[in-house]
């Protein structure tokens, strides 16, 4: 079963927002971008919102003190950056916060704008 913009992908006339409505506009601009143009906007999108949540689980962290792996020892501002990155990644490749899905209506639309003025 496929969902989301992975379904838009196979089937441009089924193009669900975020809420879960039909886009008709980004089914008409999926119909305008290449495959591959779609896959490069869809990372862009995804690595756009793994740094906003890596920014957010920063500040989530930063004030934490003690033992453990977010306490206030040595080395652990390293360890603590490195996961907050990692976890950030994950969240964004699992579907995030619904970030990345108007980043990549708004990619799309943009190139299939540009796309029909060529």
């Amino acid at each position: 079963m496929q969902s989301g913009f992975v379904d838009a992908i196979t089937n441009p006339y089924h193009a669900p927002r975020g809420n879960g409505r039909n886009d008709p506009q980004l089914a008409e601009a999926l119909t305008k971008v290449s495959p591959e143009m779609q896959a490069k906007a869809r990372a862009k999108a995804q690595d756009f919102e793994a740094l906003f949540l890596n920014s957010m689980f920063s500040q989530m962290t930063s004030g934490i003190k003690g033992e453990g792996p977010f306490g206030d020892t040595p080395g652990t501002g390293v360890w603590r950056s490195m996961l907050t990155e990692e976890y950030s990644k994950s969240f964004a490749k699992s579907g995030g916060v619904g970030i990345s899905n108007e980043v990549f209506r708004t990619l799309i639309l943009q190139q299939a704008g540009g796309a029909s003025q060529a």
